[in-house]
Order: C-alpha cells, then structure tokens, then sequence
C-alpha cells in the first residue's frame, strides 16, 4: 500500500526561507526524488504559520519510506535541522494506489 508523508517543520523565527534555501542547495530534494518508489516530494510554505514549513511526500510502499530513511541524504537532513527547526512533527497514512 502507497505512503502518505506528511512532515511539519518549525523554524526558528525568521528563517523559513533561509532553511528552504539550504535544503535545495544541498540536494536533498532532489535526491530524494530520485529514489525508487518516490511519487512526491514537495514542500509548501503555509500561508498562517511564517515559520513552517511543509513537505508532502508520496512513496510506493513502506518499504520505500524505510530505504529513504537509511539513505546519506535523509541523514544529513539532521545537520540542517540542527541549524533552522525547533520541531518536527511527522503524520503517515496508508492510502489506496487509485
């Protein structure tokens, strides 16, 4: 069955931009949606909360979720968090391949 991530990131104040900047500069993104069973991949700035910012991500399994979890790029993630995110709530949902 497909994953739905839903992933929140809490910046400290004032840096969204700053935090999404540095994750295309370090190809993150674009990494990860070249993994295999990758179908999204997206981030969105919310339009109430000026220091969050969302990514959607769709893959083709649990199993493709897991192997994204264990790759360099997922793991560098953390250096940057370290530098812009307060907090990080994370949602996943099962949904139907339709």
């Amino acid at each position: 069955m497909k994953q739905f991530v839903e992933v929140h990131y809490l910046v400290k104040s004032g840096m969204r931009q700053a935090f999404y900047d540095a994750l295309m500069r370090s190809g993150i993104a674009a990494a990860s949606r070249a993994e295999a069973g990758n179908e999204k991949y997206d981030y969105y700035f919310s339009p109430e909360n000026e220091n969050e910012l969302l990514l959607l991500e769709i893959w083709s399994s649990r199993d493709a979720v897991q192997q994204h979890g264990e790759t360099a790029h997922f793991k560098a993630l953390g250096a940057l968090k370290t530098e812009f995110v307060t907090d990080t709530v994370i949602r996943r949902y099962e949904i139907s391949a339709d």
